[in-house]
């Protein structure tokens, strides 16, 4: 006798992806705040190093930050105190200052982001099509902001 066809999922709501983004959000700042911790570095501290794959003025931080750019000038001040990070002068405008991370950020920010992916091995046992898959997701749900 055949079996009765399994009837399909509902596919979860919005609402119910975001709440298990949230979820998803919430576990990965939470080990990023252990591993920034263990560097010495405050979250935001280390979310600040996290940016600065490229040299970035001081308002786009506060920015990408959503926090206040006199928030910012503490932040960079104690981790240009550290010798992680450097301000110079924009070469298009001298009244913008740029953060660049030094060889030292650099090395700490590689060393917080293999950490982090020695906690997050779910990562790892994705095929590459899946990881394809999971970044166009991203791409789609989160767009990188044009200028």
């Amino acid at each position: 006798m055949p079996q009765p066809a399994t009837p399909p999922t509902a596919a979860p709501t919005p609402v119910q992806l975001m709440d298990q983004l949230a979820r998803a959000a919430a576990a990965y700042y939470r080990n990023f705040a252990a591993m920034a911790a263990e560097h010495g570095l405050t979250l935001m501290q280390g979310k600040t190093l996290s940016l600065l794959r490229e040299p970035r003025p001081m308002r786009t931080l506060a920015d990408l930050l959503a926090c206040d750019a006199s928030n910012v000038t503490g932040i960079v001040d104690r981790l240009e105190a550290r010798g992680l990070v450097r301000r110079e002068v924009a070469p298009a405008d001298r009244r913008i200052k740029n953060v660049l991370l030094t060889e030292e950020g650099e090395e700490t920010v590689r060393r917080i982001r293999a950490d982090m992916l020695s906690g997050l091995t779910g990562l790892d046992r994705l095929s590459d099509e899946d990881r394809h898959a999971f970044q166009a997701l991203l791409t789609r749900v989160f767009p990188e902001p044009t200028a």
